[in-house]
């Protein structure tokens, strides 16, 4: 398994996120992550910056880390074709380290263009579009598409990186996977299903693909040498995580998840996240992820302002234990 750290855009600012970036690959990490939000979820985060501008910056502040967006929604405020652009350039600044991270989004993000939220069945067909798109673009020459929700007009993507961008999809359950398996490289999950696995395996087979592809996952923790500091930050700040994709999926701001979650306990939150200074418990929620046939999970330290002193901790105590528990 490899393991990767999160720069999580809803709670630090630009700079911040480049300098913790570059932290991150000392600290010994394999590979970092990046949200895209234009929201917070909750608005005791407090930050949203531009992803992709931070993104441009982290290629030149990091060397060795494998990059990529978890994840970008190419199908409302971003046009695909756009997307396809950002990536290559992100790709050709990072010299072939960057993934294409892509999903069917928030109402939360996406309802700042003022078009409307459609239902899940309609962002997946968008996003099926999406996929065809982008990866018509990586392939070069000019792309012309016409279909039920995009159209796109003679594109091409002239600076195109010699090594292709990996795209990632993700997924939550076998209608996605039946649809993205065979059109995506990597498989993106916050649930450590086996099924979600298997399926994306099979229905790869099935498609003649001789790879299975990697499967990155992602994991919330709250390390804090003070245990009790470390859950009251927890469940001011990551809370909404609990709602689940069907819900978050669709609530239209931080006041709404600050609602939807209002009955939310402190230990709630420490019974799902592991919270506090035991690296073993940090260890042990590995584990799922481990068992159900993820290859990368990312993980996610809760709290703006503790990123530096978790590095030095991951750096030391957390990785090791790590790499030795989970081996390869």
């Amino acid at each position: 398994m490899r393991f990767g750290y999160t720069l999580m855009t809803e709670q630090a600012g630009p700079r911040e996120l480049v300098g913790f970036a570059g932290a991150a690959e000392r600290a010994g990490f394999d590979f970092e992550v990046m949200s895209d939000h234009y929201f917070p979820w909750l608005e005791e985060q407090g930050h949203s910056p531009y992803a992709w501008s931070v993104l441009g910056a982290v290629t030149q502040s990091t060397e060795r880390v494998e990059l990529m967006t978890y994840v970008t929604c190419p199908i409302i405020r971003y046009h695909p074709a756009v997307v396809a652009q950002k990536a290559a350039t992100v790709q050709l600044l990072s010299q072939g380290r960057f993934t294409l991270g892509l999903g069917a989004g928030e109402n939360l993000n996406e309802h700042v263009t003022g078009g409307g939220w459609p239902p899940a069945n309609v962002r997946h067909e968008m996003l099926a579009e999406a996929v065809h798109i982008i990866s018509d673009l990586f392939d070069g020459g000019h792309v012309n598409f016409t279909g039920d929700h995009y159209r796109v007009d003679s594109a091409k993507l002239w600076d195109l990186p010699p090594v292709r961008p990996a795209i990632g999809v993700a997924v939550s359950g076998e209608q996605s996977v039946a649809r993205f398996a065979p059109a995506a490289d990597v498989l993106i999950a916050v649930q450590p299903e086996a099924g979600l696995c298997r399926s994306w395996d099979r229905h790869r087979r099935d498609a003649g693909m001789s790879e299975p592809g990697r499967k990155v996952g992602q994991l919330p923790i709250c390390w804090d040498p003070d245990r009790d500091a470390a859950i009251k930050r927890a469940h001011a700040q990551f809370r909404w995580f609990g709602g689940g994709w069907k819900v978050n999926a669709e609530l239209p701001g931080p006041a709404a998840f600050a609602a939807a979650t209002q009955y939310v306990t402190p230990e709630d939150v420490a019974e799902a996240i592991p919270c506090g200074p035991d690296t073993d418990a940090i260890v042990e929620a590995f584990r799922p992820f481990a068992d159900a046939g993820f290859t990368d999970v990312a993980l996610v330290q809760i709290g703006g302002d503790t990123q530096d002193s978790f590095l030095d901790h991951a750096r030391d105590t957390v990785l090791p234990a790590l790499r030795e528990a989970y081996p390869g």
